[in-house]
């Protein structure tokens, strides 16, 4: 799966967690939206400087090196409550009712265990670079701000794995094929179908 998925909505608690969560995943993917905005000025006028007055920006690779963490996890969340990270759904798509919640409840754990590794992993980097005082090797830019986006990204991923979790045992618990706040698997024509009314602009 790498387009965009389905997550329906109906007015259950689970429903209106997940409806706020989202526009807080929301706000950090924007947020990630306008850092690579301001990556790209930052980059226009680093090459006029250069051009130009043969003054180019300082330390433009550190800044650019500490972007990177902003850029790659402020929206790893939203993505996964679209169902945006690419997946193999050649198995999984097979499946129907409760078989496919008890195998994406299965996956997400493990997706899950897999985070909370990573949390772990990360903070020790993050706190290791804050306690000798890391920092950048041309303009000295401390480096922690940047590790701990990538430990607090990682924990929003944590808790969206969470809410799915919730999700998929409340589809397997009910059965039925379309239960809220998780993505669903969708058919490539359906894929396409809302791939060529993106780029239309029509919305059925």
């Amino acid at each position: 799966m790498s387009a965009a998925a389905s997550v329906r909505e109906d007015h259950s608690l689970l429903s209106r967690v997940d409806r706020w969560f989202f526009r807080f995943e929301s706000l950090l993917n924007l947020l990630g939206g306008i850092t690579i905005f301001l990556l790209v000025f930052l980059a226009t006028v680093n090459i006029l400087g250069r051009w130009l007055f043969s003054a180019p920006i300082s330390g433009y690779v550190d800044w650019v090196e500490q972007a990177m963490a902003f850029i790659a996890f402020l929206g790893i969340a939203y993505t996964q409550r679209m169902g945006g990270h690419i997946r193999m759904d050649i198995v999984v798509g097979q499946f129907r009712g409760r078989w496919l919640w008890f195998t994406e409840l299965l996956t997400t754990a493990l997706m899950l265990l897999v985070t909370v590794v990573l949390i772990y992993g990360s903070y020790l980097h993050f706190w290791r670079a804050y306690s000798i005082g890391d920092s950048s090797l041309d303009i000295n830019l401390p480096t922690w701000p940047a590790k701990l986006v990538v430990t607090a990204a990682l924990s929003i991923l944590a808790l969206r794995l969470c809410l799915q979790l919730w999700g998929y045992a409340r589809a397997l618990r009910q059965g039925g094929d379309s239960p809220v706040a998780v993505p669903l698997i969708e058919s490539a024509a359906e894929v396409a179908a809302k791939e060529a009314e993106s780029v239309s602009g029509h919305d059925n």
